[in-house]
Order: structure tokens, then sequence, then C-alpha cells
């Protein structure tokens, strides 16, 4: 009798660990995700990784940027909202609830072609005479950077609501509708316009400036290296846009600054409880952080990690 006990015990576990791994591997449904072009590459990539684990769940991303990402999920026409800035109160009045995913930058950026280029890879720029370009407007040709020309800076900023914007602002302490310069929609459309321009300055994602298979600037624009320290000159502890790895290098431990650098977020409204969307930033959070650094982002510390971790369990 004990023997037969004891057997029907050993069967009953059975059947729930093979239900559970039956469910896990037969999760099924829909994610809808739109929002910001900081985001929109490694979404790709880790909806495409995790589809291979999950083959009945379909994953909807659209990029337009951060502001269309917050309108759409606290609209409830997403899943998930992708947002490149920090929210604001407002935001989470409306019931925002942000997870951290990943880190990048904003990095200001000219044309590959700019007959600036080496000069600027020698001086940098200082903050306060970004700030006088993209803010104030007071400096508007190249030659109040110290060259001798009088050609005109041309400016460019974004058109959308871009975390991108609002970040490289909030690096001179104001918001987007703050920065000078002709507005374009989108990261893309961005580096395409500065990099059309050798007298053109903008900015952009790590992502749209770096080429993630050599880890070099060939996309058409490079950085603008920021004279960290104002002496006049780029020292070597400044120079860290050679390469992605030097750069996020430099994000981790500081040396660029933060903002322009800052956390990535999926939101939702109110605490996730849609299982698919649980499981999908769950994965994100553990399994999904191996593609971060090749493409292009920064992976969090553990400590980070477990406490996004706890905002979905």
């Amino acid at each position: 009798m004990k023997t037969y006990k004891v057997t029907i015990i050993a069967l009953f576990i059975l059947i729930l660990a093979n239900t559970s791994k039956v469910t896990a591997q037969d999760l099924k449904g829909n994610i809808s995700i739109s929002g910001a072009f900081a985001l929109y590459p490694i979404t790709v990539k880790w909806a495409e990784e995790f589809k291979k684990k999950h083959p009945n769940v379909k994953i909807d991303i659209q990029a337009g940027g951060a502001g269309k990402g917050i309108t759409d999920v606290l609209s409830k026409v997403t899943d998930i909202g992708l947002v490149s800035r920090d929210l604001n109160a407002a935001e989470y009045k409306k019931g925002a609830f942000a997870i951290a995913v990943t880190k990048d930058a904003v990095i200001p950026t000219i044309s590959a072609s700019s007959p600036y280029r080496k000069v600027l890879y020698e001086k940098g720029v200082r903050k306060e005479a970004f700030n006088h370009i993209f803010i104030t407007g007071k400096y508007k040709t190249w030659n109040t950077l110290g060259f001798k020309s009088e050609a005109p800076i041309h400016v460019y900023t974004r058109s959308d609501a871009s975390g991108a914007a609002e970040t490289w602002a909030k690096y001179f302490n104001k918001k987007q509708e703050d920065l000078q310069g002709v507005a374009v929609f989108g990261d893309p459309g961005l580096a395409q316009a500065v990099k059309r321009d050798p007298s053109g300055l903008g900015f952009n994602n790590i992502v749209y400036i770096y080429d993630t298979k050599t880890n070099k600037p060939t996309n058409g624009v490079v950085p603008v290296p920021i004279d960290l320290n104002n002496n006049g000159k780029l020292d070597a502890d400044e120079n860290f846009y050679d390469d992605i790895d030097q750069l996020i290098a430099a994000i981790i431990s500081g040396k660029y600054p933060s903002p322009p650098a800052r956390d990535l977020y999926f939101v939702t409204v109110g605490k996730p409880k849609n299982p698919i969307v649980k499981e999908f930033i769950k994965y994100i959070l553990t399994d999904g952080q191996q593609f971060v650094q090749e493409a292009g982002y920064i992976k969090f510390s553990k400590e980070k990690i477990n406490k996004e971790l706890e905002k979905v369990k």
C-alpha cells in the first residue's frame, strides 16, 4: 500500500513538471511594441532570439520615437513603449511603469567628410560651446570654435518627440523644445542629414554612428569629442571615440557624462500582468543580456538587473 502511494505521488510530480515544461514551450500570443529609435535595433534582436524559444509568439515592433512609444502604451495601443529618456511625473501619474533594460548614450556628430574633423579631434569642443551652438544660438559660424572659417554651422536636431533630443538638451539643463537647428525625423534621418553636410553638426545614439561589425564609426558620421576638462585640447583620457568598445568603457566608468548617457526603458501601463510580456521582459534581463554589448549597448551590473527583475516578479 505504501509503495502504491509513493508511486502515485511520484507520478503526480512528474505530470506537474511536464505540464510546466509544456506551458513554457507552448507560450502563445502577440506582443505589440513601439517607440524609441535608440532601443529599436536591440529590441528586434531580442525578439528574434526570444521567438527561437517561443515560436508561437508574434512580436510586432515599430520605431517612431520615444514620444510615440509613451503615447502608444499609455493609450493602450501597444503592450510596451520603448522610451529612451527618464519618465516625468505626469507620465507616472497616468500609470506608466518603467523597467530599465539597457543603457546607451547620445553623442554629438559631424560628417565623416567634415573639413573640421582633424582639428576637432585635437581640441575637442567644450560643453559651453555646445550650449552656445544648440541652445543659445550665439555660435553660428565655425570661427567661433577657433577655425579660420566664416562658414555657418548647420545645426540639426530632431522633429519627433525624441529621447535622444531630450537627453542631449538635459545635458544643458534644458528641454528638447529649447534645441536650435533644422528639425529632422528619427535617428536614421538625422544621421543622414549630418552625413550629407560637411558643415553640419548634430547628435545621434551610439548604434547610428558605429558599425557594430567593425566597431568603428563607419556609417558616414563621426563623434565630436567633448573637451571634458575645458583645457582647449583633447587629452588622452578624453579620446575614447575611436571604437565602440572604448566608448562603452568610458560610459561605464563615468568618463563620458550622464546625461547624455542614459538608461533605456520598456514601459507598460502598471506592473506587467500579461504572462507573455512578463516572460519577454524576464528573457531580456537574463539570457537576452548576452546580445547587448555586441549590439552596441551597455550591459547592466548584476545588482541593477536583479533590481529590474524584481519589477516583473
